[in-house]
Order: structure tokens, then C-alpha cells, then sequence
């Protein structure tokens, strides 16, 4: 009888075809590349987040609500636009200008909408770019207008010239250099500096221009720039952190896919790079600002600015350089911030946030030093014809994308203007967008403890607001309408005036610098002294908070008058004998 025993099916070899094995590995692979682009594409989201953190930092608290919601709604606007229409043009079947199959991600295949979310994050990183240089004066239907039109047109061409398969500038030229060598020269722009910020930044540089500074920004008589300070340096320090690891993520998800050979390579230089070029943009920002070149301080503010232009700059070639080159593109990209960012205040733009500097210079000069520091042929290491071509190539992209985001969105804005859709009125801009456009303050008054006391009484007792500086004028009582409802929403139903700044700032040096007669200096002295002082009449004794002015001789009327503004509630002239309610508030 035969020892053998039989093998239980359960422990039988498995025996598969070269087929079947070639078929796993290639699912193996494609469920990679979907994880990996999904996973940093969520990461990027950090990014916005980033972004909302500084931007609320660096405005007024009565606009931190609406800078917030503007960014926390970036991502949805590009959500529905790109997915409706952006995604086609950048990457659907076309020519190599413009893409028209996809629309609504029609026809797309499903192991591909991991890449349409990743380049979906990108749209919505381009639109976040602009709400900070319009930040505090920019009406709200017209940022829902030009965040759609951005993210579903101008964008989306730019990205499929640079990097969809179809793209002109992508697929390049195949050029005769020395001795009958041919190479292939094409636009290199790795993580976006020139697709992504160098559009974002000319989009917030045209919107600034056109949209005007805000009011009181620039001295009529001086020139003087008026410094606007934001309300929280540690808001703007959280958003400056995470805004770092937005971006580490948001460089190592640009090589697209993670099972082709290199892949690990060029991601660990991406973020490599990355981090070494954000450290010397800070440190450059921070000496410059220090030894007298921009300022003579150690600024928080400057080395987050410093940072973050180092990490825009970094973008274009992040995966291609050696860690000395990193190092030379943060440095160069933090002088041109700086130098933007003055530049910018002598012709009187004004961009609360520097993002002209920031993603227009370090995006242009981050997609140019591909040129010069790429290795082993950038311009530095290999002086020849080939880099020479490299050079001409990525300065076509820069120029093209300028062009035709300029074009595009300047002439979008202009139409905004007309409608007078673009730019909120003088009274609300100087009230806040918070409370006229939103109705709910970031920071409301309770939070305070200021009049909660008084408001709990009150609604024990009757229901109402007792009557105190909340919401009475003449005895008229106002029904508080909830638990987001601020004082300042009742008064300004009532009033035609809502409010006159209480104080102008000028630099004690720079203020009269311009001014050689000493009349007009003390003419300007008693302008800026009185439009600081509350009005001299007492109060009204039903309205604590509202006050009479006599005359009106540098009430808020005088102000916006020499600012620009008329309102025919507003009676400017001098000794007329006219009175006019105030309700006062910081500018």
C-alpha cells in the first residue's frame, strides 16, 4: 500500500497565468498612482486652509468673516465650475490650444477621476490667490463672477498648454543643436509656478488695479502709503504653518503617479527642495526687513511673506535641481517679493496681502530659474545652445500666460465696474463687509462680554434690547431677529450715515516729507487731528452711540468727499448750519 498521502485542496499550488500576473501588476500599479493622487490632493486642501488663516489675520476684524467665507467657498465654486466645464478644456480630446470633450466628466473614465480631483485642487488653489490682494473693498457677487470665470476658462487653457499631453507648450520642439545633435526642448513648470501662481498673481494684480485701494490706504496730500494694520499676527502665524505643509503636499503630488521608475526619486527632491527653499526666502525676507533694505525691524509678517514666495518660486523646478539651486531661487524670489511689494505702494496699489509679490514674482521668476539652475542643463552648469533654448521657452510660456490671463480677466473686471457690481459703496467698505453683507460679525459684540449682561435682562424682561447703545434711535425699538444679530445691524437701518473712521495713521517721518510750506503743514496737521476727534455736540440721550455734529467740518462726509465719494445724504460744506446723525467706528 502506498505511503502518499493526499494534499488538502486548501494547500493545493496556486498556479497562475504570465497573463493574469501582467494583469494584476497593472491594477496593482493604477490603484497606486489613484491613492497617492487622492491622498495628496486631500492634503492640498491644507493649502486653502493656510490661506484663510493669513488672509483673515491680515484684515480688519469686521472682514474676517467675509475674507473666511471666501475661501472656505473656493474650493465648491471650482468644484462646480472645473467640473462642468474647466476639466474639458485643460485635458479633454481637442487641439493644442483647447480641449471640448469631457464636459460635467462626461465620458471619463473612472480610474481617472482621481486625476480629475487632483487638478481640480489646483484650479481651486489658483482662485484662493486672488481674494487677498481685493481683500477688504471687492463686493461679493463679483468674486462668486470672477472665481467661476477664472477656474472654468482662463485657468484651465493655461494648464492644458503647459501640462496636458495635447498642450502646445508641452509638447515643444525637437531642435538641431552642435555637431547635427537634435533635443527635444519643451516648457517645464513642475508644480505650477507659471500655470498656477504666475496666473493667480497677474489675475490679483489687474483686480487690485482696477478695484482701487481702500479707503484711506494712500494720503491725498502726501501720497504717503497708510499703514492698514490686520487684526491677528497669530491667526496669519497658524495659517503661514499649515500653509507649509499645503505646500509640501501640493509640490509632491505634481509628478502625478508614483509606480513609474524615479518616481520616489523626483517626489523626495520636490519636497526636499521645497522646504529648503521656503527656509532661505524666510531668512533673506527677515535681514532684509532688519538691516534697512525693507524695514528695521525682525518681522513676524515679513518672514511668512519670505517663506511662502520661496515656496511659490520652488514650484517650477523643484524635482529637477540640486539643493544650492534650491537655495538660489528662494533667495532671488525674496528680493523680488519685496521689491514688488514697494513698488506696488508707490503707484499706489493696494494689496493688503502681497500676493502680486508673492505669486506674480515668485511665480514668474520660479518658472524662469527652471532655466538656469535644472541639472545637469540649466544655464548655470552647461552655457550652451541647449540652455539657451530652455531659457527662450519658458520665457514664452511666462509671456503667454501673462498675456492672455491679463487680457481675459482685465476685461471681465471692467465689465464688473460698469455694472457697479465690483467694489462695495464707500459706507459699507468703511462700516465692514461683515455685518452689511453677511450679517454675521466674526466677532460679535457679546464675545466681548460688552452688552450681554444688559441684553440677558432685557430679554427676561420683555424681549427687547433694553435701551442702551444697542439698537435705539428716538425710542424706536428694533426686534433683535437672532442669535447672529449684532447691534451695528439695527443702527444701520436706521441711520443714512454709517459710519467715519476715528483715527488716520501717518508715519511721524514720512508724512510731511513732501510738503516745503509750513502753512500747508499745519493745514494738514489740523486735517488729520480733527478727523481723529469725535464730534463736539453731546449725545443724543435716547442714543448714546449717535452723535450731533454742528457744521460738519471734518465729519465723514469731508473724508469720502476727498477721497473721491459724493453722497447726497452727506452735507460736506462748511458752516451750513445742517446736522448730520453719526454713528462712529474704527476705520
Amino acid at each position: 500500500m502506498s505511503n502518499i498521502t493526499a494534499v488538502p485542496a486548501t494547500q493545493a499550488p496556486v498556479t497562475r497565468s504570465l497573463e493574469e500576473l501582467n494583469y494584476l501588476f497593472d491594477n496593482l500599479s493604477q490603484n497606486i498612482d489613484n491613492f497617492y493622487q487622492l491622498t495628496f490632493g486631500i492634503m492640498i486642501l491644507l493649502l486653502t486652509m493656510g490661506f484663510a488663516f493669513i488672509e483673515a489675520g491680515a484684515v480688519r476684524s469686521k472682514n474676517t468673516h467675509n475674507i473666511l467665507l471666501k475661501n472656505y467657498l473656493d474650493g465648491f465654486v471650482s468644484g462646480i465650475s472645473y467640473w462642468c466645464i474647466g476639466y474639458a478644456f485643460a485635458y479633454g480630446e481637442g487641439n493644442r490650444f483647447i480641449g471640448w470633450h469631457g464636459f460635467a466628466s462626461a465620458y471619463v473614465e473612472d480610474k481617472l477621476m482621481s486625476n480629475f480631483f487632483y487638478q481640480l485642487m489646483f484650479a481651486s488653489t489658483s482662485c484662493t490667490i486672488v481674494s487677498g490682494a481685493l481683500a477688504e473693498r471687492c463686493d461679493f457677487i463679483a468674486y462668486l463672477i470672477y472665481s467661476f470665470f477664472l477656474t472654468a476658462f482662463v485657468y484651465p487653457l493655461c494648464s492644458r498648454w503647459g501640462w496636458s499631453h495635447y498642450g502646445v507648450f508641452y509638447q515643444g520642439l525637437d531642435i538641431e543643436i552642435e555637431n547635427g545633435q537634435t533635443v527635444h526642448i519643451k516648457y517645464e513648470d513642475f508644480g505650477g509656478s507659471g500655470i498656477v501662481h504666475l496666473v493667480g498673481g497677474t489675475t490679483a494684480f489687474f483686480g487690485a488695479l482696477i478695484l482701487g485701494p481702500r479707503i484711506g490706504r494712500f494720503h491725498k496730500e502726501t501720497g504717503t502709503c497708510i499703514p492698514i494694520r490686520g487684526h491677528s499676527v497669530p491667526l496669519a502665524a497658524l495659517g503661514a504653518f499649515v500653509l507649509v505643509f499645503g505646500f509640501l503636499a501640493f509640490n509632491a503630488a505634481s509628478q502625478g503617479h508614483l509606480s513609474h521608475p524615479g518616481d520616489g526619486d523626483a517626489i523626495n527632491m520636490a519636497v526636499f527642495n521645497t522646504i529648503i527653499s521656503a527656509s532661505m526666502g524666510a531668512f533673506t525676507s527677515l535681514f532684509a526687513h532688519k538691516i534697512g533694505l525693507f524695514g528695521h525691524h525682525w518681522s513676524m509678517l515679513s518672514v511668512i511673506n519670505g517663506a511662502f514666495v520661496g515656496m511659490v518660486a520652488i514650484c517650477g523646478g523643484c524635482n529637477s535641481m540640486k539643493p544650492w539651486g534650491a537655495v538660489i531661487v528662494g533667495f532671488v524670489g525674496a528680493l523680488i517679493m519685496n521689491i514688488i511689494e514697494v513698488t506696488l505702494q508707490k503707484w499706489q496699489i493696494d494689496d493688503p496681502l502681497n500676493a502680486v509679490g508673492v505669486h506674480f514674482g515668485g511665480g514668474s521668476w520660479g518658472a524662469l530659474s527652471v532655466a538656469f539652475v535644472k541639472y545637469p542643463t540649466g544655464i548655470l552648469m552647461a552655457w550652451d545652445k541647449r540652455s539657451g533654448y530652455m531659457l527662450a521657452w519658458q520665457l514664452a510660456g511666462i509671456c503667454s500666460y501673462f498675456i492672455w490671463t491679463a487680457g481675459m480677466m482685465t476685461l471681465l473686471y471692467l465689465t464688473l465696474r460698469y455694472f457697479g457690481l465690483f467694489r462695495v459703496p464707500p459706507e459699507i467698505e468703511m462700516k465692514g463687509l461683515d455685518i452689511p453683507k453677511h450679517g454675521e460679525p466674526a466677532y460679535p459684540l457679546e464675545a466681548y462680554g460688552h452688552g450681554y449682561y444688559e441684553k440677558v435682562l432685557a430679554v427676561l424682561e420683555n424681549g427687547q434690547l433694553a435701551q442702551t447703545e444697542q439698537g435705539f434711535e428716538s425710542g424706536v425699538f428694533v426686534k433683535d431677529e437672532g442669535p447672529y444679530e449684532h447691534p451695528e445691524v439695527k443702527v444701520m437701518g436706521i441711520h443714512k450715515i454709517h459710519s467715519v473712521p476715528s483715527m488716520i495713521e501717518l508715519d511721524s517721518i514720512n508724512k510731511f516729507k513732501a510738503v516745503k510750506n509750513p502753512e500747508d503743514i499745519e493745514r494738514i496737521k489740523r486735517s488729520i487731528s480733527s478727523a481723529s476727534l469725535p464730534s463736539v455736540a453731546p449725545p443724543s440721550p435716547t442714543s448714546p452711540i449717535v452723535k450731533k455734529s454742528s457744521g460738519n467740518k471734518w465729519g465723514p462726509a469731508r473724508i469720502l468727499a476727498e477721497e473721491g465719494y459724493t453722497n447726497k445724504a452727506m452735507d460736506y460744506s462748511e458752516g451750513n448750519g445742517k446736522s448730520d446723525n453719526i454713528e462712529r467706528t474704527a476705520l
